[in-house]
C-alpha cells in the first residue's frame, strides 16, 4: 500500500491518481478516503490530480493511540502534501475533513494552497458554547460516545439513515450506499473514533477560518441533519473573505453520495474557473 510516515510514527495511507492540477480530499468521521471515490474518479478523468489519504485511526492507517484530535489530523495532512510535494493544491474536505482543512491553513498556512472547498463541513464550531448558543447541546454528542464505546456496529447502521437522508419520505437510498458507511466506519479504530468526536464537536475553527486567503468554495445540503447548515456554512462563509456559497435544497449531510452528479459539476465549475 501506498503510506507515509509521520514525526510520530504514525503510518497514513493514501491513494494518488491522474495527472494534472492538484486535488486533495479529506473525509468525513469515521469513514476513509474511498467515501470520496465518486469525485475522485470524475476529477481524475477530467484532467486532474485527485490525492486522499484515510485520516490516522481510520480505513488502512494505523490506528495510532496519540493526536487524534485536529491539530494531529491537520499535520498529517500537511505531511502528505509535503511527502508528495504537492503544490498549487485544491484541499476539499467533507464534514471533519472540512475542519482538517480549515486547521490545515490555520497551521500551515496557504503556501502550497490555491483554493479550498468545503463540504457539508463542521467549521466554525458544532458545540453549544456561551460563545455559540446555536450549536448543537454536549448531549448529542455524549450520544455519540456512547454508541462508539457500546454496540458500534448496530450504531453505524443506524447512523448510516440520518447521515444519507434515508428517513425523509421520497427519498431513494440504496441499501449498497447504506452498507458501504457501515463497512468504512467499522475500519476504524474505537480508540480512535472516539477521541475524534472532541475533535469534531468541539474544536472552534473561527480564527483558521479567517487566514483563508485564497478563493473558498462553500457547499451544503439544507437538510444536512448531522451538521445544521444555519450553524455550520452560513456561518463559515461570514468568516471566510469572498467565499462562494452553494446550497442544496432537500440535500443530506451525504450529498456527494446522494447528490454525485451535482456535486461533481460544481465542483469542476470551482476548478476551473
Amino acid at each position: 500500500m501506498s503510506t507515509i510516515t509521520t514525526k510520530d510514527g504514525a503510518e497514513i495511507y493514501y491513494k494518488d491518481w491522474g495527472k494534472g492540477p492538484v486535488v486533495t480530499f479529506s473525509h468525513g468521521w469515521p469513514l476513509n478516503a474511498d467515501a470520496w471515490d465518486g469525485q475522485m474518479l470524475f476529477l481524475a478523468q477530467n484532467g486532474f490530480r485527485v490525492v486522499a489519504h484515510d485520516r490516522r485511526g481510520h480505513g488502512r492507517s494505523s490506528q495510532v493511540s496519540e493526536h487524534n484530535d485536529m491539530n494531529g489530523y491537520a499535520d498529517d495532512l500537511a505531511a502528505v502534501i509535503e511527502a508528495l510535494d504537492l503544490k498549487d493544491a485544491t484541499l476539499v474536505g467533507h464534514s471533519t475533513g472540512g475542519g482538517e482543512v480549515a486547521r490545515y491553513i490555520g497551521r500551515h498556512g496557504t503556501k502550497r494552497v490555491k483554493k479550498a472547498v468545503l463540504v457539508a463541513a463542521v467549521p466554525p464550531i458544532m458545540l453549544r458554547t456561551p460563545g455559540n448558543p446555536e450549536g448543537l447541546p454536549i448531549e448529542v454528542f455524549d450520544k455519540i460516545r456512547a454508541g462508539v464505546a457500546g454496540d458500534r456496529s448496530q450504531y453505524y447502521k443506524d447512523l448510516a439513515i440520518a447521515f444519507y437522508g434515508a428517513n425523509r419520505p421520497g427519498t431513494k437510498v440504496s441499501k449498497g450506499t447504506l452498507d458501504q458507511f457501515w463497512l468504512w466506519s467499522m475500519q476504524a479504530g474505537a480508540k480512535n473514533a472516539y477521541e475524534s468526536i472532541k475533535g469534531f464537536s468541539e474544536t472552534d475553527f473561527s480564527e483558521d477560518l479567517k487566514k483563508f486567503d485564497i478563493p473558498t468554495l462553500v457547499l451544503h445540503g439544507e437538510d444536512d441533519q448531522i451538521v445544521p447548515v444555519k450553524d455550520s456554512a452560513k456561518k463559515s462563509t461570514k468568516l471566510i473573505e469572498g467565499a462562494k456559497e452553494i446550497y442544496y435544497p432537500g440535500a443530506p449531510h451525504g450529498l456527494t453520495a446522494t447528490h454525485q452528479d451535482q456535486v461533481n459539476a460544481d465542483l469542476l465549475a470551482f476548478l476551473r474557473a
